[in-house]
């Protein structure tokens, strides 16, 4: 007969490892689902399709309006907008991806050190941590530009390390939780070593967590991006960035707005949809919010 642990369900009674409280999808979860859908499949299309390239410059086609040769019209330099909206899609997932990457293979294991050590041990560790949580991603991932130099793989670190102390604060306190659990200190009477604690109990009953911090942290990691390249320190040219293309297009705000709002609405749907669809996945799976309905 199978053994499996317990986790915590909605009224303090056990439930399987693996399995998380569900309920229903509702509507912040489904439209947070569509958009980040909306955005992945734009950058699944790029990989396979553009219309024109988004790097290529003709001065002769600068400034056209939308039409159906170019559906979002073309910038200053002739490159066509809408190419550069597909392929920045790319750039924007994989920096949010390897970011988010970042501060997850590192926090989470922070997080379930830092409640199972002692005291002595645990205690600097945070504070270290809230040192460097006073610093904000931004100013974080541009003192990293001015050291190494402005790249996408730069930002990608910065933004990855500046979210660390989020991850550990919230696997720690989730883990805290599972380790006073009945059968959690079962497993420690029974002598079971605190790295198998740590592996087969807390880490799958704090995985709810870990899924919904993730899907914020990249919403964050998808506007520092943006913010990285609109002040130059992000994704260098000729590569397609959105943060660029609103950084490109303020001298001809009043000529060609729509140089502006195109990659604005982008990054809107896209820091929008990972909100929505982090605080879908909370409703969904934090046992909490059952009693408080």
């Amino acid at each position: 007969m199978s053994r499996i642990d317990p986790g915590i369900g909605a009224l303090g009674e056990p439930l399987p490892v693996g399995r998380l409280p569900r309920r229903r999808a509702g509507a912040t979860l489904m439209v947070g689902a569509v958009l980040v859908g909306l955005v992945v499949a734009a950058a699944l299309v790029s990989f396979l399709w553009t219309p024109y390239d988004p790097t290529l410059v003709d001065a002769s086609s600068r400034l056209q309006t939308m039409s159906p040769h170019h559906l979002f019209g073309t910038d200053k330099f002739g490159r066509d907008v809408f190419s550069q909206i597909l392929v920045g899609a790319r750039t924007t997932l994989f920096v949010g991806i390897v970011a988010v990457g970042v501060a997850g293979v590192i926090g989470v294991p922070l997080g379930i050190v830092a409640a199972m050590a002692p005291r002595w041990f645990a205690e600097p560790l945070m504070r270290l941590l809230d040192l460097l949580l006073a610093f904000p991603a931004l100013l974080l991932a541009i003192m990293f530009s001015a050291v190494y130099g402005g790249s996408t793989l730069v930002a990608m670190i910065a933004i990855g390390i500046a979210s660390i102390p989020s991850f550990v604060r919230v696997v720690r306190s989730g883990a805290l939780q599972v380790l006073s659990t009945e059968y959690v200190l079962a497993a420690r009477a029974a002598g079971r070593r605190p790295f198998a604690i740590g592996w087969r109990h807390v880490l799958p009953n704090v995985s709810s967590l870990v899924i919904v911090q993730a899907s914020v942290a990249f919403a964050i990691a998808i506007l520092a991006e943006a913010a990285l390249s609109f002040l130059g320190y992000g994704t260098p040219p000729p590569t397609p960035s959105w943060g660029r293309m609103l950084q490109e297009s303020q001298e001809m705000l009043f000529i060609a707005p729509r140089l502006a709002i195109f990659p604005g609405i982008a990054i809107a749907v896209a820091v929008l949809g990972f909100n929505l669809l982090g605080d879908g996945l909370r409703d969904r799976y934090d046992p909490r919010l059952e009693d408080r309905r």
